[in-house]
């Protein structure tokens, strides 16, 4: 892929926010363009190499793997975002597959490129920090719902953490959408999908949670975080 086109630029990641044209015009031609189709494995786990990729476009997925083999979603990254910052960092195998859920365009950029961005750029560092710092707290809360949650609660926190405010005047409404798959939200909870599909039935009856064309609405998104609040109690 040629850098010149308007989707093959690094001038959209929020990033390089502070840098000129010209320094990010450098950066584009260090990159290696791809296009990802949904479902390809950019990564996978364990894999070598200490290469640093942008979103560009579309959408990917960070899945974990379990000694059994089975993966569990982790998070997903958007256009803009960014993943394999610790392997630039420490040079070691990755710690997570990454899998595009949409088609996507891709930047690989190498791990000396970034890290003499970061030395250069004070704001680009402070942005790293900012996010390693939002990861650490983001496993933290993840092995605290393990540990104190049971299966019904730790679903619960994963479609608070998926929601989105309704539009105005929707009395206090959140929105996940597009709705995940049962099977898809079994992943992010470590769980089954029979598991999901009957607690979602149960939020239902209980007027929790609504079923719309293309969403899933929360009604009182309060009560359903008191009801993990007071299991974790």
């Amino acid at each position: 892929m040629s850098p010149q086109t308007s989707s093959q630029t690094l001038a959209q990641i929020p990033l390089f926010k502070s840098l000129n044209r010209e320094a990010i015009r450098r950066l584009d031609t260090q990159c290696i363009w791809r296009r990802a189709s949904a479902g390809d494995y950019i990564l996978q786990y364990k894999d070598g190499g200490n290469d640093l990729y942008f979103v560009v476009q579309g959408h990917v997925r960070v899945l974990i793997q379990a000694i059994s083999g089975k993966e569990s979603i982790l998070r997903d990254i958007e256009a803009g975002e960014y993943f394999g910052e610790l392997a630039a960092i420490d040079g070691l195998p990755r710690s997570a597959a990454i899998v595009a859920v949409t088609n996507a365009v891709i930047a690989k950029m190498p791990s000396a490129v970034f890290r003499q961005a970061v030395h250069e750029h004070p704001d680009v560092c402070d942005q790293l920090l900012m996010l390693l710092a939002s990861q650490v707290r983001m496993l933290a809360n993840r092995v605290n719902e393990y540990g104190t949650l049971d299966v019904r609660r730790r679903i619960y926190a994963e479609l608070l953490r998926l929601a989105r405010p309704a539009s105005k005047g929707a009395n206090g409404e959140t929105v996940i959408s597009p709705p995940p798959t049962h099977a898809e939200l079994a992943a992010r909870v470590s769980s089954h999908r029979e598991a999901v599909t009957r607690e979602l039935k149960k939020l239902e009856a209980g007027g929790l949670l609504q079923r719309r064309r293309g969403a899933i609405v929360i009604v009182d998104g309060g009560r359903l975080a008191k009801m993990i609040e007071d299991a974790a109690e």
